[in-house]
């Protein structure tokens, strides 16, 4: 652990230059008396490392000085990817590794490069999670996550939208997919391919036995046929609405884009009011029961009367409780 740290004491001063003690201990998690003796243990091999006291001080290697101890381990490399996605990293368990992996391709670069690529990181930043949404609790991940890994054949309890709620399955764990914050399982279960949410996984239990993944399986290729699929299944009706011009502003805030695109294509003239009727897709009456509701007085549905009538019994309702 102590090797590691020093490792890591030089990288840092090596790709960022002059760094304080109080800056190299905030960076590593330690105390700043523990950066201390580091330091000192450093002078003490060789390392052309010197400090200087005052506000403006901090350590710094000699001009011209580079290590070469910067090689990826092989952990480190396969979570190369998720350098840029520290949450996502940390999900996996794998967040000190992916920002080892960080350090060490940061101190690699030349120093032009090297700024160009701080920069970046200084003015853009992903955030996966929606709005109104932190992302799952997902308890499972990691094991999960090493099953993949190691293809272990994995035993959960799943709880799934329809009866029975609670249901057993044995899986072949392919991949994993991170959707708006959501972790989703790819895996073949009873000889089908089949996605699973990870944080309605209820219980975990890894297997001895391991699986074969087949060497043609593109987890990227399948996840966009399945959300092709999805989307299309999806549908299941259509809804005749009337939209008044703040209804149709507030549309793409409030409706699905396949939404906002149905009323762009079929909207008719603008009465004298500025109401417009259209018609878009629906997946059901309670969805759409409730995605319309967000519209609140600004839109009408016309058809399907089931949906109508059921819309005017909430409206019904809503008035004697605000009455």
């Amino acid at each position: 652990m102590r090797a590691s740290r020093l490792l890591s004491v030089l990288l840092l001063l090596q790709a960022r230059g002059r760094m304080t003690a109080q800056q190299l201990a905030d960076e590593l998690e330690v105390s700043v008396r523990t950066i201390y003796r580091d330091v000192d243990s450093l002078h003490a091999a060789g390392i052309p490392l010197y400090g200087e006291a005052g506000h403006e001080g901090g350590y710094q290697l000699l001009d011209g000085f580079r290590t070469r101890l910067t090689g990826l381990t092989e952990k480190e490399a396969q979570v190369l990817f998720l350098a840029g996605l520290p949450g996502p990293a940390a999900d996996l368990g794998l967040g000190a590794l992916a920002a080892a992996a960080e350090l060490k391709i940061e101190a690699a670069l030349p120093a032009d490069l090297r700024e160009g690529s701080r920069c970046i990181r200084e003015h853009f930043h992903l955030d996966a999670p929606g709005w109104y949404h932190d992302g799952d609790q997902i308890p499972h991940l990691p094991a999960v996550a090493d099953a993949v890994w190691n293809k272990r054949i994995i035993h959960v309890l799943y709880h799934r939208w329809r009866e029975p709620y609670e249901i057993k399955r044995t899986l072949e764990p392919y991949g994993l997919v991170l959707k708006a914050g959501k972790w989703y399982l790819v895996a073949r279960c009873e000889g089908t391919m089949r996605t699973y949410r990870v944080n309605q996984i209820l219980d975990l239990q890894v297997a001895d036995e391991t699986f074969t993944r087949p060497n043609g399986f593109d987890l990227g290729a399948f996840w966009r046929d399945h959300l092709v699929d999805f989307r299309a299944r999806l549908i299941q009706g259509h809804a005749v609405i009337r939209l008044s011009p703040t209804g149709r502003e507030r549309l793409t805030e409030c409706m699905s884009s396949q939404a906002v695109k149905a009323v762009d294509e079929t909207a008719s003239a603008p009465d004298c009011l500025g109401w417009v009727t259209a018609t878009v897709p629906i997946e059901s009456l309670i969805h759409a029961h409730g995605e319309f509701l967000k519209l609140g007085a600004e839109c009408e549905v016309l058809e399907p009367p089931a949906l109508r009538a059921k819309l005017a019994t909430t409206a019904k309702a809503l008035a004697s409780l605000y009455t």
